[in-house]
């Protein structure tokens, strides 16, 4: 395993990288979903089997004691014993499905987060990535943007590429936008970045990269080279597109400049809805154990994504930039399991789906590696949304803050690095008064109201 090289580093390498920016490194999936440990109350035979399983993890952490223990909820659901799972869909939440072997390496070698929240949809999230802001702060807090629709992320907004750029940086996007494209300045190389490789829109085709409108019948081709369509991409698969511009921009990178690279995977996203899941054929052999057709090409899909995440890595480490990096692994929002670009992902046991305020929609996968963190190798519960990366990237890289605009973000960094309490105490999940739903965190309470879709969101999930 290639972080295996990477042990003896530590603290060395923190003390003598202190004063050079590191490298910043964002891999987005898109509707990845993550499942905790089964919750249970009154059920004994099950809780035993829950406090051996948290056991068994905090052990493969190299941590014996279970000093979070009490930061897991209980309720009252039925649960049988060969269903005890827990954070499907990727290894380090105990998949027993879908290998992950170089996502688990990133995520048991760095910092496993495991309260970090995102907004219900793509567009919404990645509003609030970019700029450290609510989306109700940006008028981005209703649905995503449609293929044909003429809005974006507001021009007034400075996003963390240009702030960034403004210090040295240099800056790539691969992969999706969506966030505005009706006019050329709200696309991606005039938002801060010097290049862009990927489509505009929400989704595409994994081979021909084609979109056809989700409610209308617009259809046509989607795959950019900054400002010109890339015909040359099609036909070939869009994880692996997107992965091998990550390793050649960053075989060509200029070490001397330190990189941000925003690369944002398609997959396990649906394509169009004729062709929804897709992946290559040889992928999708190797699941054979799974009988549901549909999901064995949805492990496929998060093979092929676990696969990119490890060619990156590697192409960091040969480059001699992987010492001087930080890499954050995360989804944008929890999986559609039913109707319009449902992927077969499972929320269980989190109530809700994507596009609602139940936290099967908001509580995502989400895992941070860098030799800078001074206690790795554990979990940690401080609760994080998905603004505070902004400031968080700033902190971590010795910038000035004070250039700053004021943000809902707030700084993690000293409790991601150092584990201590985190500043955020609460947390807005959205309001939204077109759809006529909200709600709020405040400690460990959740207040909410209101419903999406007439109730079709908000459903409890089955058990795979």
């Amino acid at each position: 395993m290639w972080f295996g090289k990477l042990m003896v580093l530590g603290a060395v390498l923190a003390a003598s990288l202190a004063s050079k920016k590191p490298n910043i490194i964002v891999i987005v999936a898109d509707d990845m979903v993550v499942e905790k440990p089964t919750p249970i109350i009154g059920v004994l035979p099950a809780l035993a089997a829950l406090h051996a399983y948290i056991n068994k993890f905090m052990r493969a952490l190299g941590r014996q004691h279970l000093d979070r223990y009490a930061n897991y909820s209980f309720e009252l659901v039925k649960c049988e014993k060969n269903k005890l799972k827990g954070f499907n869909d990727v290894g380090f939440h105990g998949s027993d499905e879908i290998p992950t072997p170089n996502i688990d390496a990133l995520a048991y070698n760095g910092v496993i987060l495991n309260s970090h929240y995102t907004q219900a949809l793509c567009t919404p999230s990645r509003s609030a990535f970019l700029t450290g802001k609510y989306p109700i702060h940006l008028g981005m807090q209703h649905l995503v943007i449609l293929e044909p629709e003429p809005w974006g992320l507001p021009l007034n907004e400075t996003l963390l590429p240009q702030h960034l750029k403004r210090n040295g940086y240099t800056t790539h996007a691969i992969g999706k936008w969506h966030l505005g494209f009706f006019r050329k300045e709200y696309t991606p190389t005039y938002r801060g970045f010097d290049s862009h490789f990927g489509y505009w829109q929400g989704l595409q085709d994994y081979y021909q990269h084609t979109v056809h409108a989700t409610y209308t019948s617009e259809y046509g081709y989607d795959m950019r080279r900054n400002m010109t369509v890339d015909w040359s991409a099609k036909g070939k698969y869009s994880t692996t597109l997107f992965t091998e511009e990550a390793v050649r921009l960053i075989r060509e990178h200029n070490v001397d400049d330190p990189m941000f690279m925003y690369l944002a995977h398609l997959a396990p996203h649906t394509g169009n809805s004729e062709d929804p899941l897709q992946a290559p054929d040889e992928e999708i052999a190797k699941f054979a154990h799974i009988a549901d057709p549909e999901r064995r090409i949805y492990a496929a899909m998060v093979s092929m994504l676990d696969k990119s995440v490890g060619s990156v890595i590697t192409a960091l480490r040969d480059k001699h930039m992987l010492e001087n990096s930080i890499i954050l692994f995360m989804s944008d929002n929890g999986a559609q399991t039913v109707g319009v670009h449902a992927n077969t992902g499972s929320n269980y046991p989190f109530r809700g789906m994507k596009n609602s305020p139940w936290e099967g929609a908001v509580r995502g996968v989400s895992a941070v590696w860098s030799p800078l963190i001074k206690k790795p190798q554990r979990v940690s519960n401080a609760l994080m949304h998905i603004s505070d990366w902004l400031p968080t990237f700033y902190s971590a890289a010795g910038l000035n803050k004070t250039e700053l605009p004021k943000m809902d973000g707030v700084d993690m960094w000293q409790s991601i690095s150092e584990g201590v309490d985190s500043p955020r105490t609460e947390l807005l999940y959205n309001i939204d008064d077109v759809y006529d739903y909200g709600a709020l965190r405040q400690g460990n309470w959740k207040y909410l109201y209101g419903s999406v879709s007439k109730g079709k969101a908000d459903a409890w999930p089955r058990p795979l």
